[in-house]
């Protein structure tokens, strides 16, 4: 019934005439008028009004029937008042006999498609054609039968809860509906019950919650319930309708079980030449739980015999994977025996103790052999030597050795591409490197060679080694200026005036780093001109030791300077300078043509000044004559 219907219905049943036990009760607005009328003359009767019990009409009755009558108190049954209906259904689904009153059904009626009809009746005068009775409304109702069977609604069921969880957990609320009147009898009433399911599952009769009823629900031994609810109408008596849905309960893992070894011993082998991170193998702890309840750790317990590998748990797969952490070597260890323990990562003690929540296994590992190159007894070998050593001299030996059980003779050669000009040599029976060829650290300084160990027997495996020379230095070169000095002393240079600034240069390379030494050469007569000062910072300075220098005197003068360094032995060398007089510039330089060029141009300015008197001396002795 929708919201207007309802509201038409409560203002019929305030305003139009109402029933109580079956019979009309006169409205107070009828008598109001009756009395008018009767106060206007003795002659006017007081009318009673409309005479009817409550219409219900059952549904699904196709029979055509009489179901009520409609009769005004002021019919005397002489078929003089005429009966007129409108209204619902009315000449279709309702007629009433116009004579008598009588109201009957013509057809099928259908409660959930509408429970109630509003239809207005007449009574008027046949003769005067006057109404007998005002126009007047009333209301036939649908009874319900129970036509419907219940339906589940918001199917599919679907629920899942924690396995061994305890008995009353809620599962999920199954609801249906009936389209029956639920006001009427027991038609609508609906009650629920287990059909499949018991004894793990039960669910309430009247709401329709089903609960666990077993509290030992294992997911690891059934996963899935399928729980088979059915619904009856008529509180579940013979004769009414019924419907079932299906529930899907999947139970949720918890941490209830701890990982297993299957096998009480696992074993591997591993050859000895495998590098560091090579994998060993996998084993695998057994967890009949999943997802984070089935996550564990591996850990080797014997750390002395396990410092060798390491254990890593696989993400994906749960399998512990065995590493090696260390190189391995046959001829010292050839099997490793290893306690390995897996544990939960999430341990939940509800359900069992901590210790349950482990297990342990052996690990052994075996050590294959291979037959190896050489072996160094170092890494790499660094020798010095003096470049002064004689050929022959011995630099350093070099050893190397068949690790393995046959323990196989070795040779020994220098790699010819790492020694190219063939400077050292090696004895090939037992590594002795000595020097073949002079020595000049000037020249190189270091030697970087490839020493080869080769087995005589067998494969002839071999290995390499890097060996690197480092040629010390002796004192064998002489101090040298460090580059070709060109002194000038200016004409008007004064005693004590620096003329140059020297430095030496030293091809050797001393362990103190250099120190040179400059000096005069000795001589019983002191140099009157210039004299050499040593700084004693590898540098010195020449000095003037007179004034007055010109070109007219002397254009140059050559000063031996002697250079010693503190090498030992000590060596040392002479190098002359040449001092050139300049005619110098006011800011002291030198002209760029230097000293030569301006002596050469005050030789031929003389010549020319000498020409021109001579010309001038025969020009006036002509004249005179």
């Amino acid at each position: 019934m929708d919201n207007c219907s309802v509201l038409h219905l409560l203002l019929m049943i305030f305003i139009m005439p109402g029933w109580l036990g079956g019979d009309l009760i006169i409205s107070r607005k009828q008598q109001e008028i009756r009395s008018s009328k009767a106060s206007r003359g003795s002659h006017l009767r007081v009318r009673r009004g409309w005479i009817w019990s409550q219409i219900f009409v059952e549904e699904e009755d196709p029979t055509p029937r009489k179901i009520g009558q409609l009769k005004s108190d002021y019919d005397t049954g002489d078929f003089t008042t005429k009966y007129i209906l409108s209204g619902e259904g009315a000449g279709e689904i309702f007629i009433i006999d116009e004579y008598t009153g009588d109201l009957h059904s013509l057809q099928s009626l259908d409660r959930e498609l509408k429970p109630f009809y509003i239809l207005q009746a007449q009574a008027i005068n046949r003769r005067s054609k006057q109404p007998v009775e005002p126009e007047s409304e009333f209301i036939i109702k649908v009874q319900d039968i129970n036509d419907n069977a219940p339906e589940f609604i918001n199917e599919p069921y679907i629920s899942s809860i924690p396995e061994m969880c305890p008995t009353g957990t809620t599962v999920i609320q199954v609801t249906a509906t009936d389209a029956d009147d639920p006001l009427f009898g027991n038609n609508a009433k609906l009650i629920y019950s287990i059909l499949q399911g018991e004894p793990y599952f039960s669910v309430e009769p009247k709401t329709g919650i089903i609960v666990t009823s077993w509290s030992n629900m294992d997911r690891e031994a059934r996963e899935v319930y399928l729980v088979v609810v059915q619904v009856k109408d008529m509180l579940g008596l013979n004769g009414g309708y019924s419907a079932t849905t299906t529930v899907t309960i999947s139970l949720m893992d918890v941490n209830d079980n701890g990982p297993t070894f299957q096998h009480n011993l696992y074993t591997f082998a591993i050859s000895e030449s495998a590098p560091a991170g090579t994998t060993v193998g996998r084993i695998m702890a057994d967890d009949s739980d999943v997802g984070l309840n089935a996550k564990m750790n591996y850990s080797l317990e014997d750390l002395e015999e396990s410092s060798t590998f390491t254990i890593q748990t696989d993400p994906d797969t749960q399998e512990g994977i065995v590493i090696l952490d260390q190189p391995l070597d046959f001829e010292s260890k050839r099997r490793y025996v290893i306690a390995v323990e897996a544990i939960n990562e999430n341990i939940d003690t509800r359900f069992l103790s901590a210790y349950e929540f482990q297990d342990r296994t052996t690990l052994k590992i075996t050590v294959t052999n291979v037959d190896e190159p050489p072996i160094f007894s170092e890494t790499s070998y660094s020798w010095k030597v003096l470049e002064s050593a004689q050929i022959g001299t011995q630099v350093g030996t070099i050893y190397a050795r068949d690790t393995d059980t046959t323990n196989n003779p070795i040779r020994y050669s220098i790699s010819k591409s790492s020694d190219t000009r063939q400077i050292f040599r090696i004895d090939p029976s037992n590594g002795t490197v000595y020097v073949a060829n002079r020595l000049d650290r000037e020249t190189a300084a270091w030697y970087n060679l490839t020493v080869n160990a080769r087995e005589i027997r067998d494969d002839q495996l071999s290995s390499s080694v890097s060996v690197l020379i480092s040629v010390l230095d002796v004192n064998d070169n002489v101090p040298t200026l460090s580059q070709d000095y060109q002194p000038y002393v200016c004409e008007d240079t004064q005693a004590g005036e620096l003329i140059e600034l020297i430095s030496a240069t030293d091809a050797d390379d001393p362990v103190d780093g250099h120190h040179f030494y400059f000096s005069m050469i000795p001589d019983k007569h002191i140099n009157p001109n210039f004299t050499i000062r040593d700084n004693q910072d590898n540098t010195a300075s020449i000095l003037a030791r007179r004034s007055t220098f010109t070109q007219h005197d002397r254009t140059h003068y050559y000063l031996p300077v002697v250079i010693r360094d503190s090498g030992s032995p000590i060596l040392s060398s002479t190098t002359t300078l040449t001092i050139r007089v300049c005619v110098c510039q006011p800011t002291g330089h030198c002209p760029s043509a230097g000293v030569e060029a301006q002596a050469l141009a005050l030789d031929l300015n003389m010549q020319i000044l000498l020409g021109l008197c001579v010309c001038l001396i025969t020009l006036a002795a002509e004249l005179l004559c």
